[in-house]
């Protein structure tokens, strides 16, 4: 979160800055100036075209809010996902080793990088630039709905773009950083490119917060990711998420278009609809003894103790109503495997067949 706080504050500071009021500031190559208030004082911050004739003793860095996110998260999948695959990155019911799922998700985690700055290296146009990488974050969305359980899924997509967030600070912004003041101590000129180009890197950074932020939220909406073609819900909710993004950018440097706020409600209001009434469609049952035998897994389980499914003829109260939730297959398995505040998980008491067949069944008992 902190990181995410750097970056809105540096991009609408850059585009917030005012030509300077001081001739001699000009002439110390300040390329603009801001006035800010905060916390019961004034700030004057100034920004130079490239660099000032003589650096300052003290320079605050930000590359570790970048470097222990990174870190951190992938801790997190490390130990949540990597550890545990058999039943939390290993869809229900699939025959993918565990081992060869943590490989793949690692794997992807590289291959996103060196697609995204391959791309970047020879791509200049942004016209072209962005497009291109949503298509990739599309079929991203899409492979890995395809490789890995739906929860997993999505946060997959999420370090996948993590990850080239934060290569972005480690090989491209703090290295042309660092040039900058390598050439001042050795008395060079400073080349502007290095500096121009980590500018660019940083603002791709600033419009992918959000998506980013969407996915490490979002084990708490089994709804979102537990949808019918989810991986579409999640494509849609991060072009909302970068959508925002842009809406403030535009705004911080004067130009303001009430428009794309509502558009972009409209948008979100669209996918909710759609991700409602799929979740009200009927699909075809499966075979019958798949549900046959999780029905007998639904009750051994003790499953009935806590919902309510009157096809099973269990009352429980503690849990939600399966009956009023009618939840799709896809969230069941993941709730049974994953467990979810009070709710334990499964992984390791029941077998991936069992947790597919009880899934099945309830989400076809529950629409009946």
């Amino acid at each position: 979160m902190t990181w995410i706080g750097t970056s809105f504050y540096f991009v609408l500071l850059d585009q917030s800055l005012r030509a300077p009021e001081a001739r001699e500031d000009a002439e110390a190559g300040v390329g603009g100036e801001l006035w800010e208030v905060h916390g019961g004082g004034f700030y004057h911050v100034q920004k130079y075209v490239v660099a000032p004739r003589l650096l300052p003793e003290h320079i605050a860095w930000f590359k570790w809010e970048a470097y222990t996110t990174w870190l951190s998260g992938f801790g997190l999948m490390l130990v949540l996902y990597y550890l545990e695959a058999s039943s939390a990155l290993v869809k229900p019911g699939d025959d993918l080793e565990p081992w060869l799922a943590v490989t793949i998700s690692i794997a992807l985690l590289a291959a996103a990088w060196i697609a995204y700055d391959v791309l970047n290296r020879l791509v200049s146009d942004p016209r072209v630039l962005w497009p291109v990488l949503f298509v990739l974050v599309a079929l991203s969305a899409w492979g890995a709905s395809e490789l890995f359980a739906p929860r997993a899924a999505w946060l997959q997509l999420g370090s996948m773009i993590g990850t080239v967030m934060a290569a972005n600070v480690f090989f491209n912004i703090i290295p042309a950083q660092r040039e900058l003041i390598r050439a001042k101590e050795e008395g060079r000129d400073p080349d502007p490119a290095p500096g121009i180009q980590a500018k660019q890197r940083s603002v791709h950074n600033n419009y992918l917060t959000l998506p980013v932020l969407l996915t490490m939220l979002a084990g708490h909406f089994p709804f979102a990711y537990g949808a019918a073609h989810a991986w579409l819900v999640l494509v849609a909710l991060m072009a909302i998420g970068a959508w925002a993004r842009l809406f403030y950018n535009l705004r911080h440097t004067g130009r303001t278009h009430w428009w794309m706020p509502v558009a972009g409600a409209v948008a979100f209001l669209a996918v909710a609809v759609w991700v409602e009434r799929a979740g009200d469609t009927v699909a075809a049952p499966p075979a019958a003894a798949d549900l046959a035998r999780g029905r007998a897994v639904f009750t051994s389980a003790g499953c009935g103790s806590c919902h309510t499914l009157a096809d099973a003829g269990a009352a429980g109260k503690v849990g939600p109503s399966l009956d009023a939730a009618s939840p799709s297959t896809a969230l069941v398995a993941d709730r049974v495997t994953n467990g979810l505040g009070a709710m334990p998980a499964f992984a390791g008491k029941l077998s991936r067949e069992e947790i597919a067949d009880v899934a099945a069944y309830v989400s076809s008992a529950a629409r009946k």
